[in-house]
């Protein structure tokens, strides 16, 4: 809204105290003439003041002389009044300047700025609480900017401490999965050639067993590789970095991959990360442990929810069993309790699994805490 033009004070007193001097002296003027009307029509009055208190009104007023009278004491009076305003609106103008640079530092982010002393009345009050609200802003500010830096101290901290703990979750499995797996070839290996002669008949069973190991370490570094891109969409949406991450497992495995990825509109970022890192979770254990040859995975919306969907058709497992208690599992457990969602498993031994994830669409207005309209 534009603002509009200011007046200035000081010449709104010099307007004031003319006003007020040419008001006197015409009201003053004014009573003279009435009261000199009223005595004169009263007889007993006029005698009165002439018994008691030795005055004599004159027959008749001189009208040159109370004109020139009237003009020079309204003269001096509008001098009076325009000296007085001018003086008393430049001291008080002088007095606001000083609260007007004030705020104006203060909107600057100037917060050290502190009004002098103006006094005892009711503008020195205003500026002495003008120095309590701006020393309670500095301090407010300084506090918001040490928080700032813990806060970018404590983000550095957490990411180094995920860093680190991603890493030895890593090497942890490389060393239980991978690692084992080659050293269990290396040993079988050792034993084919020790029986390739003396037992063909073990030596192929031997081979094939290599095969089914060689098979699984494969499938353990695919997941581990998974695990290895980025957690982000890195500016990408939700769809786009879905439609990549599956292209990229179509080219790099045999598995059969088909995908229904809807485009949700207003998702915010936060669950858009959650759910993509649910989805990389919930791939690399299928690629690790359900021997699957084919993977649906679906994206939509329904009933006022976001729903992802993985489907494989491989061994399966028993729900109650030890695997519901897996770190990947309880991983993304908790990132959809994080938004609020649900985590359905459905699955049984040799048929399959399918993983379901549900979470409320809630309007910009309820997110921030309104009522929906």
């Amino acid at each position: 809204m534009r603002r509009q033009r200011l007046a200035s004070i000081q010449w709104q007193y010099v307007r004031f105290g003319l006003l007020l001097a040419a008001g006197s002296v015409t009201a003053s003027f004014l009573v003279v003439l009435l009261v000199y009307a009223l005595l004169s029509s009263e007889p007993a009055i006029v005698q009165w003041l002439h018994v008691y208190l030795d005055m004599q009104l004159p027959a008749s007023l001189n009208w040159k002389i109370l004109l020139s009278s009237f003009l020079v004491s309204l003269l001096s009076a509008a001098v009076i009044g325009l000296i007085s305003g001018y003086v008393i609106g430049n001291l008080l103008k002088k007095r606001l300047n000083t609260l007007w640079e004030a705020a104006m530092n203060l909107g600057r982010g100037i917060l050290s700025y502190r009004v002098p002393e103006l006094g005892v009345d009711e503008i020195g009050e205003l500026g002495w609480q003008f120095n309590q609200l701006a020393a309670r802003w500095e301090e407010q500010v300084a506090s918001l900017q040490r928080l700032s830096n813990h806060n970018v101290v404590l983000g550095e901290q957490l990411k180094q401490a995920a860093v680190v703990e991603e890493r030895q979750r890593l090497a942890r499995e490389l060393h239980d999965a991978v690692s084992q797996q080659l050293f269990a070839i290396s040993m079988t290996t050792a034993a084919i050639k020790r029986l390739i002669e003396k037992n063909p008949e073990r030596a192929a069973q031997q081979i094939e067993l290599v095969e089914e190991m060689a098979a699984a370490a494969q499938a353990e570094m695919r997941a581990l590789l998974l695990h290895l891109r980025p957690a982000t969409l890195q500016n990408k949406s939700l769809r786009e970095a879905i439609d990549e991450l599956l292209e990229e497992l179509r080219q790099k495995n045999s598995l059969t991959i088909t995908s229904e990825i809807e485009d949700v509109e207003g998702l915010p970022s936060g669950i858009e990360d959650h759910l993509f890192r649910i989805l990389q979770e919930s791939l690399s254990n299928t690629l690790r442990h359900a021997r699957a040859n084919q993977i649906t995975v679906k994206l939509f919306t329904l009933q006022g929810q976001v729903r992802l969907r993985v489907a494989d058709d491989g061994i399966g497992f028993d729900p109650e069993g030890e695997k519901m208690t897996s770190y990947g599992l309880r991983s993304m457990r908790e990132r959809v309790i994080e938004v609020g969602g649900s985590l359905e498993i459905y699955s049984s031994v040799g048929k399959g699994t399918q993983i379901e994830v549900r979470i409320p669409l809630m309007t910009e207005m309820e997110r921030e805490g309104g009522e929906p309209g």
